[in-house]
């Protein structure tokens, strides 16, 4: 296999302006960061919301949420993406058209934030799931004590204490909805990827469009990494360290 040197001609391609595929690369990975952050925050909902009805809900809602996330993480995440895609915005046509209403015309961002987050909640839930165990089951009563209600002892003690546990695989979730955006690339949606593997189409510089596309989201782990670290040490504070 023969390597092929980036040039500076190469590198004039990634200007802003054009001829330059800057702007375009850009966009995408501004739309990328979109659907990650909207995708994130849909599944982080789902998922308090799915590990308090698997803790502290009915039979009928604990056998459901156990059979959503244990589908959502036995399919391929690719295969759920363009299943919720499709069947999705298809089905809820349907639903509109059963009503009388007209067909309408869901966006690729907000189709691929749903998506996205419908995925990360299957997770979310788990992680917050066994986070919510590893709370001291004292503190809990030590609440139940002083009179608080459910409502207020999840949200003044189970939050708080459950966050140092929840902390480390949140923040891999949250990585991973990054990089779950480029499979949005499969369905038509000009994210990142997609503008990337279309730049590299339109000039034949595979090697420098890739680069920096792997360069951006690099940057972006970075960042993330740092944040959440920094997150972690914030929750930690007061917790005695292993002795």
């Amino acid at each position: 296999m023969t390597y092929v040197p980036v040039t500076l001609a190469d590198l004039s391609l990634l200007a802003l302006e054009p001829p330059g595929w800057g702007g375009v690369l850009l966009a995408g990975f501004r739309n990328s960061i979109y659907i990650a952050v909207g995708g994130y925050s849909l599944g982080m909902l789902i998922g308090l919301f799915g590990a308090a009805g698997k803790l502290y809900g009915g039979l009928i809602l604990r056998d459901l949420l156990e059979i959503y996330t244990t589908l959502v993480r036995a399919v391929p995440e690719l295969v759920l993406i363009l299943l919720l895609y499709y069947a999705g915005t298809d089905l809820v046509n349907q639903i509109l058209a059963f009503f009388g209403h007209e067909p309408m015309d869901i966006s690729g961002l907000l189709a691929g934030i749903v998506v996205i987050g419908v995925v990360q909640g299957a997770y979310t839930t788990e992680v917050i799931r066994g986070a919510i165990k590893a709370v001291p089951i004292g503190q809990i009563e030590a609440g139940r004590a002083y009179g608080m209600s459910p409502f207020m002892i999840f949200r003044r003690i189970t939050i708080p204490a459950m966050l140092p546990h929840a902390l480390p695989g949140l923040g891999n979730l949250w990585l991973i909805a990054t990089k779950d955006t480029a499979l949005l690339a499969v369905v038509g949606f000009t994210e990142l990827t997609l503008a990337t593997r279309q730049a590299a189409g339109a000039t034949k510089a595979y090697m420098t469009f890739y680069l920096a596309a792997g360069a951006l989201y690099l940057a972006l782990s970075l960042v993330s990494g740092l944040v959440i670290r920094v997150l972690e040490h914030r929750a930690r504070r007061g917790i005695a360290g292993p002795v």
